[in-house]
């Protein structure tokens, strides 16, 4: 059975006396979640603070983007051998703001993905549509063309090592929520469209749901059958509104 994962996606926030407290409070708490796996992806040049706080505890840590490259002149890049040097257990690729505010597209978060798997870190591969995509019909193809280009450079198989969110941008920061239902829909859909190449991959696969999940409507969406936890964004930069999600899950 597939455990819950909720991870936090810290965003462009932060400092690193909001970072202390918001780190006290989660490990403070984190012990009372049950089997719920936590992680948080704090920006980069925090990174090494998180890593010396969470040491020990049952909070992983991760980064919340990854260079397609090892190394080399790409200045402002970070790459997943450097993010091994901190103990990252996961990195994120792929997010909605990643493709459209800075052009990323499927092929170059492809790259992304087989470089963060490369170096053993879990890639937290996020899918999803636009609100003009959802109102044109097409939220299955432009999920089923950002999964192909995973697969079609790594193969099925490597979604074994990896982790979904399935994130409606339409619903990210807007307060808005897709319905319990038209989210287990889109998961559905996402588990299908992988079982007709691997049943086995599409079965173990936790594939995460990421659009304004708070503590009040999480127990719903982790009730469906196909949502496995959440990809958290400003709800995680609360350790009491973050907690009662991850005990959502329990």
């Amino acid at each position: 059975m597939r455990q819950i994962l909720v991870a936090g996606n810290w965003k462009l926030n932060g400092s690193r006396d909001s970072i202390e407290q918001l780190i006290s409070g989660i490990v403070a708490g984190a012990d009372k979640t049950g089997s719920t796996q936590i992680a948080v992806c704090p920006p980069f040049v925090y990174i090494p603070q998180v890593a010396e706080r969470l040491a020990g505890s049952k909070v992983a840590w991760g980064s919340q983007d990854v260079s397609d490259q090892d190394s080399g002149a790409f200045t402002g890049e970070v790459s997943a051998p450097m993010l091994n040097e901190f103990n990252c257990t996961y990195a994120i690729v792929g997010h909605s703001e990643r493709r459209s505010l800075y052009a990323e597209d499927d092929a170059f978060t492809a790259r992304k993905f087989a470089a963060a798997r490369k170096a053993g870190l879990i890639p937290i591969l996020c899918v999803g549509e636009t609100l003009e995509e959802r109102e044109q019909g097409v939220t299955e193809s432009v999920v089923a063309r950002q999964l192909d280009a995973v697969i079609n450079l790594e193969g099925v198989e490597a979604l074994n090592d990896a982790v979904i969110a399935y994130e409606p941008v339409w619903a990210i920061g807007t307060g808005k929520t897709a319905t319990p239902q038209q989210a287990q829909d889109m998961h559905a859909f996402i588990r299908g469209t992988l079982a007709g190449l691997n049943a086995g991959v599409a079965d173990k696969v936790q594939i995460l749901y990421g659009g304004s999940v708070k503590g009040a409507n999480a127990a719903e969406l982790f009730a469906m059958a196909d949502i496995d936890g959440g990809l958290i964004g400003g709800a995680s930069l609360d350790a009491s509104e973050f907690l009662t999600i991850c005990s959502a899950g329990a």
